[in-house]
């Protein structure tokens, strides 16, 4: 059965899709950018501090499915420059207290709204 996953305190999607759906024991969160919640307007500061904000939503809409981030199994980044690779990692290493999930890191020509960073997960209750 599935169920369709939704949060306030994340990005409403912009396009024909759900913030995250669960199926059984899964949820697959999708793409997620550094977008403001009421102007739905691009956050562009700095690459760590969009890290930060796209880390915060999927925490979000993991919450919302009763998870957190240790529930994440695999992690999929896209960057619209992986000279920031570095600085991501940063980020997204300090919200993992063990084991960290699968990955993998991609450097697209274009993310939506003209993002620098997008982050879509997968997890699992274990």
């Amino acid at each position: 059965m599935k169920k369709i996953i939704k949060t306030t305190n994340a990005p409403a999607p912009i396009g024909p899709y759900n913030q995250a759906v669960q199926v059984g024991d899964c949820v697959y969160v999708s793409g997620t950018i550094a977008m403001d919640l009421e102007s739905k307007q691009l956050i562009k500061t700095n690459i760590k501090e969009e890290t930060k904000i796209v880390m915060e939503y999927l925490g979000a809409v993991l919450k919302e499915a009763g998870m957190t981030y240790d529930n994440i199994v695999k992690t999929t980044i896209f960057l619209s420059d992986m000279n920031n690779f570095v600085h991501v990692n940063e980020v997204y290493s300090s919200y993992f207290t063990g084991d960290y999930p699968a990955r993998a890191t991609i450097q697209a020509d274009r993310l939506p709204k003209d993002a620098n960073v997008e982050i879509s997960v997968e997890a699992k209750v274990f």
